[in-house]
């Protein structure tokens, strides 16, 4: 235990060349396992293809090059181009590499003057960022786009904030919960100004190598797809990983029996979507409680000229986004995680041993539960048909929004020391 204990306390394991190491290679082992069967980044590369030959981006592949459809938005094929136009191989590697050096310089931007913060964050998300990186998702750059909204706000400069937060909106929606960060602003009208600025010019970037009227029509197949997307996540075995799809899923296994769920979600049985909890629960109301939770914090406005208070509000919307989305699934969790990395350590007071167990929980849980190391029938006939995933971080999401409607986030209260 002594070694152990000496293990972790050792300089090199805070060193930021090994931090930024890990997650390089990090990408680089997930580009390498995934170079024969790549599907996510084969749909992301072909949003630039379609794009260049005036092709829809949201109907399946007509020369089977991938399976499942693209749900980016049109302005995807801008950022997937320098990839997509490399050799198959080395574009994979790249887009790995990028989507974890960029996460990490949005978190090390996070966490200048709190290095702490940073060591835990690298080395706690680690795995759930390879979990990430074997799906090649863009998640990992949506939650580095979270962050790195929040940061230009703190550091004044809007026009960059803004930039990230349309950056976001017009590949996955995500991006738009940055606007939660409007009210820490100290220009608000600049702010306003270059968000509007922003989404004409990067609306009208991908026209450079097509067309106005294949813009419109992409952001029309878009809407439709997302629509379309939603009523087929809600009792998705790999979709709906949320507090909804919690809720969803656990009725429908109370009123169609665990047998069912089971061979809905691993034997491809088709789901009852006539069942009375499907049909009678209303996911709307969870979101518009979810909402009203989240706002509260909001009214504690002396509390905002705090930096912990302010860093809490950015670890709820971080969960937020993911804990309400019928989208959310597995390999987004990097998200959320990070928020549970910062609801930990940023607060002035002493975290308690229910607290440690909370996060513990969410490690063993929430992180480990989709790999080979969990036991494979917790796995598979528990966490993932009832989306319970989403449980530790949910009850993370619950005490940090409690912390920021009663909490005093001086540090002048400061208990340990950062």
């Amino acid at each position: 235990m002594k070694r152990i204990r000496q293990l972790i306390q050792s300089p090199w394991l805070r060193d930021d060349r090994v931090l930024f190491a890990l997650w390089t290679v990090l990408g680089i082992v997930g580009a390498l396992a995934k170079l024969r069967h790549h599907n996510n980044y084969d749909i992301f590369r072909y949003v630039f293809y379609n794009t260049w030959n005036g092709m829809s981006l949201y109907r399946p592949s007509v020369d089977g090059g991938y399976w499942d459809t693209n749900h980016y938005g049109p302005f995807f094929a801008t950022i997937i181009a320098p990839f997509a136009v490399l050799p198959e191989w080395l574009g994979l590697l790249l887009w790995d590499v990028c989507l974890a050096v960029f996460l990490y310089w949005a978190v090390s931007l996070l966490c200048k003057g709190l290095p702490r913060l940073k060591v835990f964050i690298v080395w706690f998300c680690a795995h759930e960022l390879l979990t990430a990186l074997f799906m090649q998702q863009f998640n990992i750059a949506i939650a580095a786009i979270i962050i790195l909204s929040y940061c230009f706000v703190e550091k004044e400069r809007d026009e960059y904030a803004t930039f990230f937060i349309v950056t976001g909106t017009l590949v996955k929606l995500y991006g738009i919960v940055g606007l939660a960060f409007f009210f820490f602003s100290r220009h608000k009208t600049r702010f306003i100004l270059s968000l509007l600025l922003w989404s004409v010019v990067l609306f009208a970037l991908p026209m450079a190598f097509s067309s106005p009227e294949y813009q419109f029509q992409q952001y029309a197949e878009w809407y439709q797809s997302l629509s379309g997307k939603n009523e087929e996540n809600i009792l998705s075995a790999a979709q709906n990983i949320s507090i909804m799809g919690m809720i969803t899923k656990i009725g429908y296994g109370l009123t169609e029996g665990h047998g069912h769920v089971l061979a809905v979600m691993h034997d491809g049985a088709k789901p009852n979507m006539a069942n009375w909890w499907v049909q009678s629960f209303s996911m709307l109301w969870v979101m518009g409680a979810g909402c009203v939770i989240a706002a509260l914090g909001y009214f504690r406005i002396p509390q905002w000229k705090n930096r912990m208070f302010r860093m809490n509000i950015l670890a709820m919307v971080l969960m937020f986004v993911v804990l309400f989305s019928t989208g959310s699934e597995s390999s987004g969790y990097i998200t959320p995680f990070i928020g549970c990395c910062i609801w930990y350590c940023c607060v002035p007071w002493q975290r308690g041993k229910w607290d440690t167990a909370l996060l513990i929980a969410v490690f063993i849980i929430s992180s480990m539960s989709p790999s080979d190391l969990f036991p494979a029938f917790i796995r598979r006939d528990w966490i993932q048909p009832y989306a319970l995933k989403a449980l530790p971080v949910t009850l993370v999401w619950l005490r940090l929004s409690f912390e920021l409607m009663t909490r005093d986030y001086r540090e002048e209260v400061t208990i340990r020391k950062q």
